[in-house]
């Protein structure tokens, strides 16, 4: 199968030559030694501050939102949630489920973040603000630096879900007052699901330090203190960790996080270029490296889906809900080549001339 969606995505070789071996034992100077490296290796790439520091969760990028929002968030915040999508309604979800004063910037689908909609929250009691940097059930691509401004300017403690974004897109944490990036494994890194991980900034530390969350599995003092000697507090997904690292040494050897968003940047423009012509319509205003959202005219975007997966093989993401008629979501992350794209395009060019995509 030939895999264009968004998570998981094909694997890079170093990444399954690591797969096919037996987990180590993880409880060792050199396994403390790699994940010490990985979390430099992270800090570097996400441009983060030097003291900033970096955790590792066994989970789905959703862990890392829960923690986030559990550890670092209190019922003395007032929080705004930029809610665009069914990822922005997930960082609602948890304020609710931890009793978290907030308010929702509601975006229409497939609709940009515009300084208008910021505007009546200048200069008002908002203490923090979660974003989805890239909504990735719809494409679209936030603006972080017209969000980091208005953080800036207004004391407001930042939040990035970079999920789909960190190494598809250019995010500099420090430039852009980043307090906590997350993100996870099986997105750029092109490793299997099962870790995500967060970069906190040294207000977030201190947040953290302060906190009095109960939890004990998603506890970020717990996991800082044991990061401070390479560890995790409870058994990790130590093969996944590998993959990670094995993977960050790769982008670090072929050029570092530019060299990597570059290629990205590559795949996209290469694929929406040639989508021309074709019967589908890019569905969002704003779009990240990662994903591009196509809506359909005349025809079910998720039976082209399965007759994509079914007969030509290839995965493209089905959408969810209301858009599940409508959009079709193809990725450009992963261990994907422009001869890819062209295999997709070619599918796609038959199914129109067969008039079943319209």
């Amino acid at each position: 199968m030939l895999n264009f969606t968004v998570g998981p995505v094909q694997s890079f070789e170093e990444v399954k030559r690591i797969g096919a071996q037996d987990v180590p034992y993880f409880r060792t100077s050199e396994f403390s030694g790699l994940l010490l490296e990985s979390e430099e290796l992270i800090k570097e790439f996400a441009c983060a501050q030097e003291d900033a520091r970096c955790v590792f969760l066994s989970g789905s990028g959703t862990a890392s939102m829960e923690a986030a929002v559990a550890n670092l968030l209190s019922d003395k915040d007032n929080v705004i949630v930029i809610n665009g999508g069914s990822f922005g309604e997930r960082f609602v979800e948890l304020c609710k489920r931890y009793e978290i004063p907030h308010t929702e910037i509601r975006c229409a689908s497939g609709k940009a973040l515009t300084c208008d909609r910021l505007r009546p929250f200048e200069k008002k009691s908002y203490t923090a603000l979660l974003v989805n940097l890239h909504e990735t059930s719809t494409g679209v691509l936030y603006d972080l630096p017209m969000i980091s401004r208005f953080c800036h300017d207004n004391g407001i403690f930042l939040v990035v879900d970079a999920v789909s974004s960190f190494l598809a897109d250019e995010i500099e944490m420090e430039k852009s007052h980043i307090d906590v990036l997350l993100s996870g494994s099986q997105k750029a890194l092109g490793c299997p699901p099962g870790i995500s991980f967060l970069v906190l900034s040294r207000r977030a530390l201190n947040r953290a330090a302060d906190s009095r969350y109960k939890g004990l599995y998603l506890n970020l003092q717990s996991a800082l203190k044991n990061m401070e000697r390479g560890q995790t507090p409870y058994t990790p997904a130590v093969g996944t960790l590998l993959q990670i690292h094995a993977r960050l040494l790769k982008i670090r050897e072929l050029g570092g996080v530019k060299t990597e968003v570059e290629r990205v940047r590559k795949l996209a423009k290469h694929f929406r270029e040639n989508m021309c012509g074709l019967p589908l319509d890019i569905y969002s205003e704003r779009m990240s490296n990662a994903m591009t959202a196509v809506s359909t005219r005349k025809c079910s975007a998720y039976e082209i889906f399965r007759i994509l997966k079914n007969e030509y093989g290839i995965w493209v993401c089905p959408n969810g809900g209301e858009l599940a008629e409508k959009v079709f979501r193809i990725g450009h992350i992963g261990n994907l080549t422009i001869a890819d794209n062209n295999k997709l395009l070619a599918a796609l060019r038959e199914l129109a001339e067969k008039r079943i995509l319209r």
